[in-house]
């Protein structure tokens, strides 16, 4: 099986997709996420339709057309807010993920944007070392998101 998977800019077409991917990769986690917090970090239709309005979405595709990965950012100030990021399991460790946190950092330096941000959940402790790994840091600020808690990580842009 090919590893490979080009990056492109979501459009509605990638709806039900998109959810697809959300939803595998997420599915693993659904008994240590409160029940709200699941179909937050899943999206429903709706939130997925303002979600694509509201921010860059972005999808890692097969040649064959498969959606592979997602992830989505919010600009904001001097800086972008990650959310959202997906790569379905058995694409995992195929350097997706990197590809599109790369496409991220590229568009909002095109923006001139300096930082970028994303929150997550102790539950995911792979996706935490991967972002460490990629350069972002606790900052300290934890919210509660239905019920859970999250951890925000920064990275600056440059």
């Amino acid at each position: 099986m090919s590893t490979s998977a080009a990056v492109r800019q979501a459009t509605e077409a990638d709806a039900s997709a998109i959810l697809d991917c959300l939803h595998a990769a997420f599915e693993p986690y659904r008994t240590e996420y409160t029940p709200a917090a699941f179909e937050a970090t899943v999206l429903t239709q709706a939130a997925l339709a303002d979600r694509l309005r509201q921010s860059m979405v972005f999808v890692a595709v097969t040649a064959t057309g498969h959606v592979v990965g997602t992830i989505s950012v919010a600009v904001a100030r001097d800086g972008g807010h990650v959310r959202g990021l997906a790569v379905r399991p058995e694409r995992q460790g195929h350097g997706i993920a990197q590809q599109l946190l790369a496409t991220v950092f590229a568009a909002l330096r095109g923006l001139g944007c300096t930082r970028v941000t994303l929150e997550t959940t102790a539950p995911l402790e792979r996706a935490i070392r991967f972002y460490e790994a990629q350069g972002f840091v606790p900052t300290g600020r934890i919210r509660i998101f239905h019920d859970m808690a999250l951890s925000e990580y920064a990275r600056r842009l440059g």
